[in-house]
């Protein structure tokens, strides 16, 4: 599996984590969580369909935005106790990852542009 595949399947993994670990939360506005990280797994689609070299840094700055507004919100959601530390661990570190991994690529092609 090359980089692409696994972080596009990484990233939609990690949605759809999100959104079963938050599901037994009664529904709010206030849960921009979700949008946020399926944000993360849409547009790294795109990023990995980029006509261009600055097309795709264009689109990974913007999943390097909603990673860290998703990691914002678990955050939030660790300190207000909505979910038990064993629901929110392993989203918090796949969401780590995912920020040191974005943000390293982001570099990457800032460097080749």
């Amino acid at each position: 599996m090359d980089f692409n595949q696994l972080f596009r399947y990484r990233t939609k993994q990690f949605s759809i984590a999100v959104i079963k670990s938050l599901s037994p939360l009664p529904y709010s506005d206030d849960l921009s969580i979700i949008r946020s990280s399926t944000s993360v797994a849409a547009n790294y689609r795109v990023v990995s369909r980029a006509r261009s070299e600055k097309e795709k840094l264009a689109k990974i700055c913007i999943v390097v935005e909603e990673t860290d507004e998703t990691q914002f919100w678990l955050e939030l959601i660790e300190e207000l106790e909505y979910l038990s530390p064993e629901k929110i661990f392993p989203l918090k570190q796949e969401c780590d990852e995912l920020v040191k991994v974005m943000t390293s690529y982001k570099f990457k092609l800032s460097q080749n542009i």
